[in-house]
């Protein structure tokens, strides 16, 4: 069985920007209220570590591996509950430029034998904490500037 979820939301900041804060794992504690904490290296082949609360649901850590790293664009991960094949799950983020910013697309394909057991969690749990997310990214980004290596913020905005 295969499901896919998928919301999309336009952030007024840089593709760069939002990259930037996408890929900041050890700040997701900070901001993100889904996947509420997340180690690892943003690297090709890289494992990292995701804890994962969706609203209503209970927290749940994941160890996916990083299959796509393509700075500012794509940002995607391959994860199993349990072992490969009982639910697989490949979450990808895409920042598309626009005129005004970025338009972010964040998408899940699941597949395995327990999809269709665990559906209606996925529409109404997982997908609330995907929305949860892009809500709070674009308030990150369009908070402030992203702080960058030999620049600074601002007095007050950095965090």
């Amino acid at each position: 069985m295969k499901h896919e979820l998928r919301t999309e939301i336009d952030i007024a900041a840089s593709p760069e920007d939002v990259w930037m804060i996408l890929t900041d794992l050890p700040r997701y504690r900070d901001w993100n209220p889904f996947v509420v904490s997340s180690h690892g290296t943003v690297a090709l082949g890289q494992r990292l570590t995701n804890r994962l609360q969706p609203p209503g649901g209970r927290m749940r850590t994941f160890k996916p591996t990083v299959t796509i790293v393509d700075p500012p664009r794509t940002f995607e991960w391959l994860g199993h509950l349990g072992f490969p094949g009982i639910v697989d799950g490949r979450h990808r983020f895409e920042l598309i430029a626009t005129p005004t910013g970025t338009h972010l697309a964040q998408t899940e394909h699941f597949s395995g034998l327990l999809v269709r057991f665990i559906r209606r969690s996925l529409d109404e749990d997982t997908a609330a904490g995907f929305i949860a997310m892009n809500v709070a990214l674009k308030a990150r980004a369009e908070r402030r500037p992203v702080e960058r290596s030999g620049t600074t913020s601002p007095p007050g905005l950095a965090s």
